[in-house]
């Protein structure tokens, strides 16, 4: 699987969109309650509809803040943080640079990792 590094290109912040279709993919979910993510693996062949995030910076590195939906031959709908995916088909994305700095901290009241401006 090919990495793509943000700040490789220059993009420390930004906006992400895309679309396509991924293999076992690991999507994660989480609870405020508990302050804790669940992961779910989903092996098969999924289309995307859509992939959404952000793009920041943490502890000197490009934190990727991704939210997706896939679908399945059945038409049905799973969504989630993106943990992992593997790309079967295609993935076109839009990244949108955008001009500044904004970091990443963890807060310990929400239990995230959450913009720091």
């Amino acid at each position: 699987m090919r990495h793509w590094n943000s700040f490789a290109n220059k993009i420390t912040v930004g906006v992400i969109s895309g679309i396509g279709a991924v293999n076992n993919a690991v999507l994660k979910f989480f609870d405020p309650q508990t302050k804790k993510y669940f992961s779910k693996e989903f092996s098969g062949s999924y289309e995307i509809a859509p992939l959404n995030g952000n793009i920041s910076a943490m502890n000197g590195r490009a934190y990727l803040h991704l939210h997706i939906n896939l679908t399945d031959s059945g038409f049905n709908s799973f969504g989630g943080h993106l943990e992992s995916a593997i790309v079967s088909a295609t993935f076109e994305a839009i990244i949108e640079k955008i001009s500044g700095r904004i970091g990443r901290s963890f807060d310990e009241q929400a239990g995230l990792n959450i913009f720091k401006m």
